[in-house]
């Protein structure tokens, strides 16, 4: 893991240290299990707890054993015999490095899951509140990058909001499917240690119990976890594209949070770029490798190699740690957002509201009763004269001869034509099955906590 894309809290999960404690914990664990078969006593598995109080297995030790014995769990349980006396006869009974090493994983990726759901809760909480907040911010749809019809900034946002609970949801079931341990013996048929202590371990660190493996849990499990996490990347790296293509110089209409002491160019002063999104996307490209890896993890041989050993030392701590880093980058970038509603405004307007088209096309057929192929020429020939010219494409449809005494004589006034709200009347449909609470009908205000949440990210107010 790279520290510089690496936060804190899931850095701590995958050190050296934390690993072979928590590989020391599942040993003392597994000898309290077998003291409940009776196949040592209860005193001799309490005293070898007893050995290791306020004691760590030293990473510096486990490092030197594995360079004269070349096997990382051999060289733990060595360090550990070591450290445990006439006890340490107890420490790896029955057990194969598997058992340790995978019901260890299952631990840590839990535990790094739960801080990827806290701060995937985190960027959800506060796309939904701009969501809500811009629900009547209106903007201009586009497609192929092209202007289409009016949208709102909110309708927008919600979309991702969309994208963002369902990949939370596919993620919190892949990890379900990840955190289960093992203890069954070289070849997963529990010959050399019985199912109870396995349930004894796995009950006791909160996981559950894989119903058959061979020596080591069954890697479809993985992959799907890394499958889901590179999913969960490309929806953020979509939010990503979306905020660097509303600040491109010729649209304008919001760019993400730029400090004041920030510099945006070592050579050109005036620039202001999208580098945390522009991150986001680099970050998502890695995370599909890593799950391009995890897949090809899931085919070993027989009972087990170890071709997936090494790769996942990489991928799994780094997904992670990926992962809840672009997280925490989107939430960033989303808490210090600028938005320009004016520029918004004044880009829909563009061409003299070419984008309401489809309301003269529709009022020239159902109102004034024309068929298709009249009305929708007549419509684009306005639009493309507008396109053309410095005439407003308002202007020109009140002013045609054909087209605006069409609509005049079917009762329709320009002015309806162009009401931005027949694009936005049903949008709250949406926010309810979202389940999104808005304040009233009207504008939702200032969205909740915005300030505070400014505040915090020392961002200042901003412009929301």
């Amino acid at each position: 893991m790279i520290p510089r894309y690496t936060p804190p809290a899931i850095a701590a999960v995958f050190t050296d240290q934390a690993r072979l404690d928590r590989w020391l914990e599942i040993e003392l664990l597994a000898a309290e299990g077998w003291a409940q078969t009776g196949r040592v006593s209860a005193a001799e598995a309490q005293a070898l707890r007893a050995r290791f109080a306020g004691r760590q297995v030293d990473v510096r030790r486990v490092a030197e054993l594995e360079a004269e014995q070349g096997h990382d769990v051999a060289a733990f349980v060595s360090a550990a015999q070591e450290m445990a006396g006439d006890e340490g006869r107890l420490i790896h009974l029955g057990l194969t490095s598997s058992d340790i090493v995978d019901t260890c994983l299952a631990w840590q990726l839990r535990d790094a899951g739960e801080l990827l759901d806290k701060d995937g809760a985190t960027l959800q909480q506060a796309l939904g509140e701009l969501a809500v907040h811009h629900r009547h911010t209106l903007t201009a749809g586009r497609t192929h990058g092209v202007h289409a019809e009016p949208t709102t900034l909110g309708f927008k946002l919600a979309n991702h909001y969309d994208e963002l609970r369902r990949s939370r949801a596919r993620l919190a079931a892949a990890l379900a499917e990840v955190v289960v341990g093992k203890l069954s013996g070289p070849v997963g048929s529990h010959t050399t240690v019985p199912p109870a202590v396995e349930e004894h371990v796995c009950a006791r660190l909160g996981l559950g119990v894989a119903d058959v493996t061979t020596q080591v849990v069954a890697r479809d499990r993985h992959a799907s976890l890394v499958s889901s996490m590179a999913i969960l990347g490309a929806v953020l790296e979509r939010l990503a594209t979306s905020v660097r293509l509303l600040q491109q110089t010729e649209i304008g209409e919001a760019e993400e949070p730029f400090a004041s002491r920030q510099k945006g160019s070592s050579a050109m002063p005036h620039k202001r770029n999208p580098v945390l999104a522009e991150r986001i996307v680099g970050m998502a490209r890695v995370l599909r490798g890593h799950a391009l890896v995890a897949l090809e993890d899931v085919a070993l041989w027989h009972e087990r190699d170890i071709s997936h050993s090494s790769a996942e030392r990489i991928v799994l701590p780094d997904a992670c740690a990926l992962l809840d880093y672009m997280l925490q980058l989107a939430t960033r970038l989303l808490r210090g957002w600028r938005v320009d509603a004016e520029r918004m405004r004044t880009n829909l307007d563009w061409g003299g509201g070419l984008t309401y088209s489809p309301r003269v096309l529709g009022a020239l057929m159902l109102e004034a009763g024309w068929p298709r192929e009249r009305a929708y020429r007549a419509v684009q020939r306005l639009a493309f004269a507008a396109r053309d010219s410095t005439a407003s494409f308002r202007e020109l449809v009140a002013a045609d001869a054909e087209v605006g005494a069409a609509l005049r004589d079917a009762g329709v006034t320009v002015e309806s034509c162009f009401d931005p709200g027949a694009f936005t009347e049903h949008i709250d449909a949406t926010y309810g099955r979202l389940g999104l609470a808005l304040a009233d009908g009207g504008d939702a205000g200032e969205p909740v906590g915005a300030a505070a949440v400014a505040a915090d990210a020392g961002l200042g107010g901003g412009s929301w």
